[in-house]
């Protein structure tokens, strides 16, 4: 059997692998210089002034909710196609979850599924507290019009880009917080880069920034301006918040120290990635990803909707062929509302998305990494098209 071909894989050359050994040869493995070094580095990149380094984004976003006081009785929105993370967060905080339909082009939430949603909500006392917009494969949401409408509905805003550190929307980097007030990212080793596990999240404003910080770490403070006491010593700490262990470590950020600096160019190698299978699928029948002109996309997914009827085919048994012949693709993802929790949970009704279960019934995620070669991409474009033992149909 060929070499098998995953949907994603880390990027690690020697310099992450001795930035990492230096750590280990040193007099910190946690809690060290490496963390605050890593966070001023993201901030500098993004142009933001508060980054919080944390051991997973996940965390980050548990973090980001607590941090806008999310708590029983209000409720998060979030868009249906990402990850159960993205709605779990709020669910930490005793908040309630709903839904808004993605856009049939960028597949990110919709501002005008968005807007309509929040009518609704206002005329039966139902507004959300936040909304997480999704930056889905590393392509912005629209995030200027989503920030107009929460000054118009009074929600705060959490920009999850778990896919999108390297993206750009309207000359601003993703992380800078211009439309939001928090953003959260992923280093998870599929990511556009890693740190092993871990997340972060920016802001723009300090109190967030600090409460962030703080919960990061138990809840615990060593500033004596905001203990309710002066300290004993220069040893002394207070638990102010009941707070976490989401703390990074050094060896993680020696590795995303290391990365960070060859971001733009892991980018660039998936755009050229994008741009080959875009050359090379042009004449199968799929539907292939639309980059919107307001952002220039990380691409940490590249996903094809399947044309069933055209492709004689449908999602599964093409899924199922491409697995077959070695190419580990993957679906990005099954819509949070069907899930059996949020179903035993909330009773969503999957009609109330057609956009979301119209992607899901059609989607595929291809390999797309920085070490993905052309023959690579050639052989998905052979293996797509080739029912095992059978000849090509296109």
């Amino acid at each position: 059997m060929k070499n098998q071909i995953p949907y994603g894989r880390h990027s690690i050359d020697q310099a992450d692998i001795d930035a990492v050994v230096s750590v280990l040869k040193s007099d910190f493995l946690t809690q060290g210089p490496l963390v605050p070094l890593f966070e001023k580095m993201v901030c500098e990149y993004v142009g933001v002034r508060n980054g919080i380094a944390v051991n997973s984004a996940t965390s980050a976003l548990h973090l980001a909710c607590l941090a806008l006081n999310v708590g029983p009785g209000d409720i998060v929105w979030t868009s249906p196609i990402s990850f159960v993370a993205s709605s779990n967060c709020a669910l930490y905080c005793g908040a309630d979850v709903d839904f808004v339909d993605i856009d049939p082009v960028s597949y990110n939430l919709s501002v005008d599924a968005l807007s309509l949603k929040l009518e609704r909500a206002k005329l039966e006392n139902k507004l959300p507290k936040v909304v997480i917009p999704v930056h889905f494969s590393g392509q912005s949401c629209d995030m200027e019009k989503i920030f107009a409408l929460s000054k118009e509905y009074g929600f705060r805003i959490i920009e999850d880009a778990s896919h999108a550190i390297g993206s750009t929307y309207k000359n601003h980097k993703v992380g800078s917080c211009k439309f939001s007030d928090i953003t959260v990212f992923s280093f998870h080793p599929v990511k556009i880069i890693t740190t092993g596990e871990g997340g972060m999240c920016t802001t723009s404003d300090d109190e967030l920034a600090n409460t962030i910080y703080r919960l990061r770490s138990h809840g615990i403070t060593r500033n004596p301006k905001e203990m309710t006491e002066p300290p004993d010593g220069p040893w002394y700490y207070q638990q102010i918040d009941l707070g976490y262990n989401y703390r990074m470590n050094d060896l993680q950020a020696a590795l995303g120290v290391s990365q960070l600096k060859r971001l733009d160019s892991i980018v660039q190698r998936r755009q050229e990635i994008k741009n080959y299978y875009d050359k090379i699928l042009i004449d199968v029948p799929l539907i292939l990803p639309k980059q919107m002109e307001y952002n220039h996309s990380s691409l940490h997914l590249y996903v094809i909707q399947v044309k069933e009827k055209e492709m004689l085919a449908d999602r599964k048994v093409v899924f199922e062929r491409l697995r077959e012949g070695g190419i580990l693709v993957n679906v990005h993802y099954i819509p949070i509302y069907r899930q059996p929790y949020y179903q035993k949970k909330y009773s969503f009704l999957p009609s109330s998305f057609p956009n979301a279960e119209s992607y899901y019934n059609q989607c595929i995620s291809l390999p797309i990494y920085p070490e993905l070669t052309n023959e690579d991409m050639d052989r998905v474009k052979e293996t797509l098209i080739t029912p095992i033992g059978h000849q090509v149909l296109f």
